[in-house]
């Protein structure tokens, strides 16, 4: 395995026997191999996107599979197994419904005409085949912008998947992310085209947190400085990590009176700023430090532990059975 796409990584370059946060070479593998067939999905979305047809089923598929490929939200082969099969289904079933308006005549790419082995061994075996974010270069230089590009496509999915759960989209965020996708087998570019590609990456971002900003604020009300307990009350008690306000919010709402207290963990600390959530009398602290030592605390939490969307790590044993997953977090 090769993975290069977090600050974590071993040595400062890359994990390439295990995953410091615990994901696994198979899973690494099979990663890079969803990666390539939505590329090949993206290329077609692109091309209707083109011609004015656009497909929501297909934009929001893409923007949950991405995400689930980003560190510390999917270790799971036979979830990430599923995407793939999926991204493969849906890439047939535009082609099938527009023909040849949905490959047109642009840069031949061969992730377009990819077909997904048969069972687990097989996929991972193509993962290998495939190479790392399935795609090759000779310039070290236009390979390092691209895999900029994938990993700022990535994190815009992160934001996308949020803001859509929240009621925000914007059609042209997912036309970006599905042209940023299908111009990586552009062989036509050159170093400058690149940069600029990664400079309008950014600024995309930009848009998507203005539609994450207000779907939450809308939803929660403006967050307002907030002083939060890191001690601990007696009573039963549920963890919420990750960043799913909205699913914290449903969990509140449903253990409402009935005695259980609720802690949030990590990246899910500003939720206390938010008036629709800091109403709820049992939300009553935060738990822990940083994502990265949850192994170490979450064993001595006496609950169940819910991950939201992600910020998870390989569990321990002495926790296994406690923890807890929901939207792409496998």
């Amino acid at each position: 395995m090769i993975c290069n796409q977090c600050e974590q990584t071993a040595k400062g370059v890359a994990c390439t026997v295990s995953g410091v946060c615990g994901k696994k070479p198979e899973a690494a593998q099979l990663q890079d191999l969803l990666t390539y067939a939505i590329r090949g999905l993206s290329r077609v979305a692109h091309t209707l996107g083109k011609a004015g047809i656009q497909e929501p089923e297909v934009d929001r598929f893409v923007a949950k599979a991405l995400f689930t490929t980003l560190t510390n939200v999917n270790f799971d082969p036979e979830s990430i197994a599923g995407y793939i099969t999926k991204a493969v289904e849906l890439r047939e079933d535009l082609i099938s419904k527009w023909g040849d308006r949905a490959t047109g005549n642009g840069w031949d790419d061969p992730s377009l005409k990819f077909v997904p082995a048969g069972d687990l061994q097989g996929l991972i075996l193509q993962g290998e085949g495939v190479g790392q974010l399935g795609f090759t270069e000779d310039d070290p230089d236009i390979r390092s912008l691209k895999h900029i590009l994938v990993y700022g496509v990535r994190g815009i999915a992160a934001y996308v998947y949020h803001a859509a759960v929240l009621g925000q989209e914007d059609p042209e965020v997912y036309q970006f992310m599905h042209r940023a996708l299908a111009t990586l087998t552009d062989n036509t570019l050159n170093l400058g085209d690149w940069l600029n590609l990664i400079l309008e990456c950014g600024a995309v971002n930009l848009r998507v947190m203005e539609l994450l900003d207000a779907g939450n604020t809308a939803t929660f009300g403006h967050p307002e400085p907030t002083p939060v307990n890191l001690g601990h009350i007696r009573g039963k008690c549920i963890l919420v990590s990750g960043h799913d306000l909205l699913d914290l919010k449903e969990l509140l709402e449903q253990t409402e009176g009935k005695g259980i207290n609720i802690y949030t963990h990590g990246e899910m600390l500003p939720a206390h700023g938010y008036p629709e959530l800091k109403k709820y009398p049992h939300l009553v602290g935060h738990y822990g430090t940083a994502w990265q030592n949850q192994r170490q605390e979450f064993s001595h939490f006496p609950g169940p532990i819910l991950m939201t969307t992600n910020c998870l790590q390989e569990p321990r044993e002495t926790y296994f059975d406690s923890i807890f997953t929901t939207g792409p977090v496998a």
